[in-house]
């Protein structure tokens, strides 16, 4: 896809040449697009000898696509139709103003994504668009106004304040509590089938660091179910797997759903949290902090 400026028509002679074949005149065509009908004409002749093709069939009042003519319509009127969508797509309707999102795969599947439309609704001049990345870097990227994440600290041109602390606790579905009920133990529980993440953040809580310091022991069991999303390892508890770790206001839903029971009360609280990062200074807009006045008003 390089040297595009030697392979490409202009996009004017592109664009008269889709309003013609469109209306089949010429006259038309120069109306739609506010230019004269001989300027139109000589665009078009200009894409046909660029092309090296003839494009229409002139009579005296009229003209006519032929067979290239046709074909070339069809993949033009294609490609501009996605230039204009993609265009709509990067500038908000009128009277909108654009938010950028930013969080982990995590709170976008189980926590910001089922709750979202609360805040488009109350807010419908904000247009808003989810950047969804477990990189804090990207997270915190130019093209972001608002941030949840796991630490990350006070980054420049950010403010940070914890939203909740990190609280996590064994979770399963309730088929397999009942199918196995020694989990209810640290015992049973140790020796359980283990649905574990696969992750490279050293601050993620995983099964070893959770018994260790609830109990002071390790899995006994060598079978083990590992994961590198977070919402399928909850997918795989919810449709009986095994145990997985749950987090605390991420599972909340499930939790009060019944498709997630705690096989028994323990539960930890790292010390480390969610945070929820707006933008300082001239970007601390409106838009900012009516989103984050929304997350603020759940109880965290």
């Amino acid at each position: 896809m390089q040297n595009l400026s030697r392979k490409l028509p202009p996009l004017d002679a592109l664009v008269a040449f889709e309003a013609a074949a469109r209306h089949s005149s010429f006259t038309l065509a120069a109306d739609e697009l506010n230019i004269t009908q001989a300027a139109v004409s000589q665009r078009i002749r200009n894409l046909e000898e660029a092309l090296a093709t003839k494009l229409f069939e002139r009579a005296h009042r009229s003209v006519t696509l032929n067979a290239a003519g046709r074909e070339y319509q069809h993949s033009v009127a294609n490609a501009l139709a996605h230039i204009v969508s993609a265009t709509s797509g990067i500038n908000p309707a009128p009277g909108t103003t654009r938010l950028t999102i930013a969080t982990d795969e995590t709170v976008a599947a189980l926590w910001l994504s089922p709750r979202i439309r609360a805040f488009t609704d109350a807010h419908e001049d904000i247009s808003v668009r989810m950047a969804v990345s477990d990189s804090v870097e990207d997270c915190i990227a130019e093209a972001v106004d608002v941030a949840i994440v796991l630490g990350a600290g006070d980054p420049t041109g950010f403010h940070s304040e914890q939203l909740f602390e990190e609280e996590v606790f064994p979770v399963c579905s309730p088929v397999y509590l009942a199918a196995n009920p020694q989990i209810a133990t640290p015992e049973g529980l140790a020796a359980s089938q283990m649905i574990d993440l696969e992750d490279d953040r050293w601050d993620w809580m995983n099964w070893r660091m959770w018994l260790t310091e609830c109990f002071g022991s390790e899995p006994s069991n060598a079978r083990r179910i590992q994961v590198n999303s977070y919402p399928l390892v909850i997918e795989a508890a919810k449709n009986g797997m095994g145990v997985a770790l749950g987090w605390r206001y991420l599972i909340d839903d499930p939790l009060r759903a019944g498709a997630l029971v705690r096989p028994l009360e323990a539960s930890l609280k790292t010390g480390l949290g969610y945070n929820l990062l707006t933008r300082t200074g001239s970007r601390a807009t409106p838009e900012v902090e009516a989103f984050a006045a929304w997350v603020r008003s759940y109880e965290w």
